[in-house]
């Protein structure tokens, strides 16, 4: 029976000469792989709907192992994204921490919109880094982590200036801030954000222009969080902080 889904392309594998199996993240039945036989050929009719970031729509032939792709339908190829090695950088991490974080077969309507707007973001030249931090943050719960950013991780003070702790789990107070040494001191400003990135609904984003400063804390503070407890080992995050360098190289 063949049958009909809206999906993202997460990861493709040549498989054979001329076939690829398809990685997507569809919004009905959530990430699901699929054959697509001839696709490496230039000249086969599912040979773009399989590219990389690709958004649109799948009908495959499903079955309780890997299902047939049988044609698609594009809604947007992310060519803003596909045609810069930097966005490329950014999208690939995107779609590797939802590939790792994510299990087979699993609908969650929330994460197909939040991965989708992500890229589509990306693609309409929004800043790269917020929304790679504000996607990092909203992946902690898929992963069953839960900092505390609410109030203080040990004596529960809401208020007053905060420092971060990856040992605690969260924001410290001033009183509780010698319980870790190794606290991060971060700007109250990165405080908020971190909060925000957290709750907020990505739809409501606008133009976030954040200092250079303020950057460089959100990205300590997510990265040593992500190493001591996520567990996932990313292949594009050591990729993309190549390409942060060069990046960095370039714009000076």
């Amino acid at each position: 029976m063949l049958q009909k889904c809206e999906g993202i392309v997460i990861r493709t594998n040549d498989y054979g000469e001329t076939n690829k199996v398809v990685t997507l993240y569809t919004r009905e039945w959530g990430k699901v792989g699929v054959m697509a036989r001839g696709a490496k050929k230039p000249s086969s009719r599912l040979s773009a709907i399989t590219q990389p970031f690709t958004y649109g729509y799948f009908l495959m032939q499903k079955s309780s192992g890997l299902g047939s792709l049988q044609q698609g339908e594009t809604i947007s190829t992310m060519r803003s994204i596909r045609e810069d090695i930097f966005l490329t950088a950014y999208a690939s991490y995107i779609v590797e921490l939802t590939d790792k974080s994510t299990d087979e077969k699993k609908p969650n309507p929330f994460m197909f919109e939040l991965l989708l707007q992500t890229l589509q973001y990306m693609n309409e030249g929004l800043d790269v880094d917020v929304l790679t931090y504000i996607y990092e943050m909203k992946m902690l719960p898929v992963l069953g982590l839960y900092p505390r950013l609410d109030k203080c991780s040990i004596c529960e003070s809401q208020t007053g200036d905060f420092v971060f702790s990856i040992r605690e789990g969260g924001f410290l107070c001033r009183r509780c801030m010698d319980k870790d040494s190794y606290h991060f001191k971060i700007s109250q400003a990165t405080v908020k954000l971190l909060r925000l990135f957290y709750y907020f609904d990505l739809n409501r984003l606008g133009n976030i222009n954040l200092k250079d400063q303020t950057k460089s804390e959100l990205k300590q503070v997510i990265s040593a969080y992500y190493e001591e407890y996520s567990g996932l080992t990313l292949k594009s995050k050591r990729f993309l902080n190549q390409m942060d360098q060069l990046k960095g190289l370039y714009d000076s």
